[in-house]
């Protein structure tokens, strides 16, 4: 295979050598397949093109300044697809098939995976949705589950920790209160669509959901989960309707390792000018500053934009999580909590 530059991609698909699947079929699962055929061959009747039971995970293989293959908390991974299946009464793999079926993903890519100097890692989506045919509107009994890969750069594309503008949505609500927001699936993605497209000819970067039920307090970014910094605190929203992003979890865990108090609560909008520092987080960015937020409100005299600032440059608390994270995940610090799996060379 020809030498590919990985520093100059971005977080978008590139073709790889094969993917990982199987099926569940009558509740018995078939053993897991690898294909170099990127092309899957469903039934037109299938529920995943008509009622949408599809969920899907993100995570990545790291190469390590050491040369060693690592990924990052797959087991978090594996739960968190478990409960969307189960939210959506479908089968679900295992969690030792998932992360067996991650694996082989990796090695049958592994001439794909990115250098550690290249900044580039190999992205993993596993993806699980409804394949009988169907007419009423039922849950799927018959499912493929399926891991494929692409070597990936900065979700951004140009370097990491580079600040971005976002705008709050005040017209399109991400999840109901009641709704599915806390899981991973691909129908949340599809509401927020026409929104993000919105913010984006506006020229923002990301958009800013609030809770639906009384558009006052925050919930999460269109592609990520919200995190804020304010006087010694790392501060994250508490809600049912946001996704339980793995790299939150895991950002607070090391906030507390750095001494600062975690707080996961409400936060109001007015609570934003406070705020030292503002991120989003999530597997495609680890964290990516906010420099700027937006919030236009419409008034009988016309539309007023409130603006939050918080520099063009990522915060200095931010920058220290952001370092141990990826020195972790790039075995440049310890892996003292145990989260990195290392994945042989298949050769």
């Amino acid at each position: 295979m020809a030498e590919i530059d990985y520093s100059k991609r971005s977080f978008n698909y590139y073709p790889t050598n094969a993917i990982v699947f199987s099926k569940c079929i009558d509740g018995r699962w078939t053993k897991p397949e690898v294909t170099g055929d990127f092309n899957f061959s469903l039934h037109c009747f299938a529920g995943i093109f008509h009622y949408a039971p599809s969920c899907f995970e993100g995570m990545k293989a790291y190469r390590g300044a050491d040369g060693r293959v690592r990924l990052f908390r797959p087991d978090e991974n594996a739960k968190r697809m478990q409960s969307s299946a189960n939210y959506l009464d479908m089968p679900a793999p295992t969690m030792e098939m998932f992360i067996d079926m991650c694996v082989m993903c990796v090695q049958e890519n592994w001439d794909y995976i990115p250098s550690y100097e290249s900044g580039a890692s190999l992205y993993l989506r596993p993806v699980l949705f409804g394949i009988n045919p169907q007419l009423g509107i039922k849950s799927a009994k018959d499912v493929m589950f399926a891991v494929m890969s692409s070597a990936v750069g900065t979700y951004s594309g140009g370097k990491s920790l580079m600040p971005v503008t976002a705008v709050i949505s005040r017209n399109y609500d991400r999840a109901a209160t009641y709704g599915s927001g806390g899981y991973k699936l691909g129908a949340n993605y599809a509401q927020s669509l026409h929104a993000y497209n919105l913010a984006h000819r506006m020229g923002y970067k990301e958009l800013l959901f609030l809770d639906s039920a009384t558009h006052s307090h925050i919930e999460e970014f269109g592609s990520s989960n919200f995190f804020a910094i304010k006087h010694g605190c790392y501060i994250t929203p508490n809600s049912p309707s946001v996704l339980p992003s793995i790299t939150n979890k895991s950002l607070r865990k090391v906030a507390e390792e750095f001494g600062l108090k975690v707080e996961r609560r409400t936060i109001f909008i007015d609570e934003l000018e406070t705020f030292e520092e503002v991120n989003s987080c999530g597997t495609a960015v680890v964290i990516t500053p906010i420099s700027r937020i937006d919030d236009k409100v419409t008034l009988e005299s016309g539309t007023i934009t409130r603006e939050y600032r918080y520099g063009e440059e990522a915060g200095p608390i931010s920058t220290k999580l952001y370092n141990r994270i990826v020195g972790i995940q790039k075995g440049l610090e310890e892996d003292t909590y145990g989260w990195c799996m290392f994945v042989n060379d298949p050769k």
